[in-house]
């Protein structure tokens, strides 16, 4: 049998890795002005964000903070990062989840005919049916807004339908997901010759068919995911944009100001805790990519002068992330604005 990456990764994780939430606004908050939502986007060769740097005695981590969504017309170029690669031993990636099974091709195309309305909710219910009427009436004005008229997603779970909405929403201003940084960094590592590690929580499903069968008339708990991704494209669109410009003019000031992400827990809580994973062993992924990177970063610093990693910008920016755990463990930190953090790393 082959390994492969199932399409079932999609509905997984697939409309959950991407989001970003804020703190909710009030409950009489009005929609957002569509002239907030034309924020003006960086464009051209931007430097992103400086590098946070870990280190004991000789032996030093960096660490970009990488964004998403970013300006679609912005070009990502950092001499700094490309100058550290160049002497770096190691690279770690982003952490990342996988779905995958043990199928052959014949195996994925039985697979086709299951994955078949797989977003939709159970039973032919609508939308409608399924979320309150005031987060209803607040979902009718964005999608008339960003969506128009397709009404597909009227018979979409509410977590895929959040997913549908924000991803026209930053569209319509401008901005794209995608892994742009992610990958410039790689093909940097590749040819400065430095070793890959990827970070990766891999979830075997044994049974994809029946699993995917199952999840069609399971109920998901993704109120809160739905709710919490519409108060994101009420208050934070406007700010999706500040938050990619500051990124952008490495101004982690004006990042540190913007309100905090939290959305992502409830959405990825809506999939991980029902019984349909649960039974799977799989468990809590964050939680799971969180330890798998530690465990990466302290033993890259203990075998390399010079390693590299990336994390999340917002992950960094909180106040107890997995680099205040690498400081508890007796390793140095420095964030690129303190004193003398960036530029006295072993030359390359």
């Amino acid at each position: 049998m082959r390994r492969v990456v199932l399409v079932v990764s999609f509905w997984l994780f697939g409309p959950i890795t991407a989001f970003a939430a804020a703190e909710a606004p009030p409950a009489d908050a009005p929609v957002a002005d569509a002239a907030a939502m034309e924020t003006v986007v960086v464009t051209g060769v931007q430097p992103g964000p400086g590098l946070w740097k870990v280190s004991k005695g000789d032996h030093v981590l960096w660490v970009l903070g990488t964004l998403s969504p970013l300006p679609k017309r912005m070009e990502w170029k950092s001499q700094e990062v490309e100058a550290v690669l160049a002497g770096a031993q190691e690279v770690l990636t982003e952490p990342e989840f996988r779905v995958t099974a043990d199928v052959g091709f014949f195996g994925q195309l039985a697979l086709l005919p299951s994955l078949v309305g797989v977003r939709n909710n159970p039973d032919g219910a609508k939308l409608r049916d399924v979320v309150a009427p005031d987060a209803y009436a607040r979902w009718s004005a964005l999608k008339e807004r960003y969506i128009g008229r397709r009404d597909k997603v009227e018979k979409w779970r509410p977590i895929f339908a959040a997913a549908e909405l924000y991803d026209a929403a930053l569209d319509k201003i401008g901005l794209e997901k995608g892994k742009r940084v992610q990958k410039a960094v790689l093909a940097a590592a590749k040819r400065s010759g430095a070793r890959t590690t990827p970070i990766r929580v891999t979830i075997e499903i044994a049974d994809p068919r029946a699993a995917i069968k199952e999840f069609k008339h399971t109920a998901l708990d993704d109120q809160e995911c739905f709710r919490k991704t519409l108060d994101r494209i009420d208050i934070e669109v406007g700010s999706a944009a500040t938050r990619a410009n500051a990124w952008a003019t490495a101004d982690l000031e004006a990042l540190r100001q913007l309100p905090r992400v939290e959305q992502i827990e409830a959405c990825l809580a809506a999939v991980t805790e029902t019984d349909l994973l649960r039974k799977r062993g799989v468990g809590d992924p964050r939680a799971r990519a969180e330890a798998l990177w530690l465990d990466a970063a302290t033993s890259a610093l203990e075998r390399n002068a010079v390693s590299f990693a990336m994390l999340p910008i917002e992950s960094l920016l909180a106040r107890d992330n997995v680099l205040t755990q690498l400081a508890a463990r007796g390793y140095a930190l420095e964030a690129p604005d303190d004193a003398g953090a960036v530029g006295d790393a072993p030359a390359p």
